[in-house]
């Protein structure tokens, strides 16, 4: 297999960066891919720093072991985390996961934008250098979505738990009129249906997959790792530690998609 062949890497803590994966394969969809979840550690964001750190250098490197060219890390928690210590000490291409508040605070009206995301995110280094650069510009009220990622990796999206959870931590943002909610963490974009039906339609709900896949083509581009062969459809391989019942059911529309438990 030459170089351009070779697949993306993918990890997560969970099922969630499956919402990352389907935005690259759907811009990809000639490239090779591998998709680790990491659901018996799920969630990240309530672990410490270097517990995270830990985690993701177990996942790189069984990625590597793998054949992976570039590998994404599709957790904020992790890439907030984790990615620098990545990059410094292996020589692949990374590709993080950040929320979009940036986006967001050049487009609100009202100056105020909310984010959900995980404790482990809005407590990083690195979350708090993007946000203080556009806390004088903007408000931002951050919300830590304790108990989401949970539900969501034991198949409980559209639960009376979840609807209860969310309207706790989203009719805040709606009261302090915010007009943009940036979802910062990959899982949270399955319960989009859910948050809708509290916000309505007027509040703009963004997060950053279809960022994140253009970025990989670009990296790709830049190194000359884009797979341009179209003799054989792509193979998207996709490896979890648990139960692979949920993740098969948020796969079910993938024929070519390949699930294995993996004792990891």
């Amino acid at each position: 297999m030459n170089s351009t062949q070779k697949p993306i890497g993918i990890f997560d803590s969970g099922i969630g960066g499956t919402s990352i994966w389907k935005e690259i394969h759907q811009l990809l969809p000639n490239e090779n891919t591998i998709y680790l979840s990491d659901s018996k550690n799920a969630p990240y964001g309530q672990k410490s720093t270097q517990e995270i750190v830990d985690l993701s250098v177990k996942n790189t490197e069984f990625l590597i072991k793998k054949g992976a060219k570039i590998i994404v890390v599709a957790c904020n928690t992790a890439t907030t985390n984790a990615i620098q210590y990545l990059r410094a000490n292996y020589d692949i291409p990374f590709i993080g996961i950040e929320p979009a508040i940036k986006p967001a605070s050049l487009k609100t009206k009202t100056g105020t934008i909310g984010i959900l995301a995980t404790k482990g995110t809005l407590n990083s280094a690195l979350f708090e250098k993007t946000t203080s650069k556009l806390s004088d510009q903007i408000t931002i009220i951050e919300q830590v979505g304790e108990g989401l990622v949970e539900l969501i990796e034991n198949g409980k999206m559209e639960s009376e738990e979840m609807t209860s959870l969310l309207e706790k931590y989203i009719n805040p943002m709606l009261e302090n009129k915010c007009d943009y909610i940036v979802l910062g963490c990959t899982h949270y974009p399955y319960l989009l249906p859910q948050i809708r039906k509290i916000t309505g339609e007027n509040i703009q709900i963004i997060d950053s997959g279809e960022a994140v896949a253009k970025q990989v083509k670009n990296v790709l581009s830049q190194q000359n790792l884009v797979n341009n062969s179209t003799n054989n459809q792509s193979l998207n391989i996709f490896y979890i530690n648990k139960d692979k019942s949920v993740l098969e059911n948020i796969l079910k529309d993938y024929k070519n998609s390949n699930i294995d438990y993996l004792d990891f």
